[in-house]
């Protein structure tokens, strides 16, 4: 099943505790559908001191998002997507909201 999302997609979250941020997917993770978006879901890992880190250290990360979730940002508001065939046998993804071209599809060519 085709996706809605890709890395790369300026996305706003629909759903959840960081509901309402715009950011950047950064990576999409197909075990479990979920994609990791910049700047959304923050934790806070503690890290031990060790002899490299003395101090040890707190990192801040993104952690996953379920990917229903998500939704792409067309003119500052989140839109559905339609997939379109094209006549040369292209697919693309447009933007629910004002039609707009998301991406084009790699790999899909007409069927001879």
């Amino acid at each position: 099943m085709p996706r809605h999302i890709r890395k790369g997609d300026t996305v706003i979250v629909t759903k959840g505790a960081s509901k309402g941020v715009v950011g950047e997917i950064l990576r999409v993770i197909d075990e479990g559908e979920r994609v990791v978006v910049k700047g959304a879901n923050i934790r806070t890992m503690h890290i031990k001191p060790t002899q490299q880190r003395p101090q040890g250290t707190i990192l801040k990360e993104e952690g996953p998002i379920h990917a229903s979730n998500v939704s792409p940002v067309v003119d500052g508001k989140p839109s559905r997507v339609r997939f379109v065939s094209k006549p040369d046998g292209s697919k693309s993804r447009l933007a629910a909201r004002g039609g707009k071209e998301l991406h084009k599809l790699r790999g899909a060519t007409k069927k001879k």
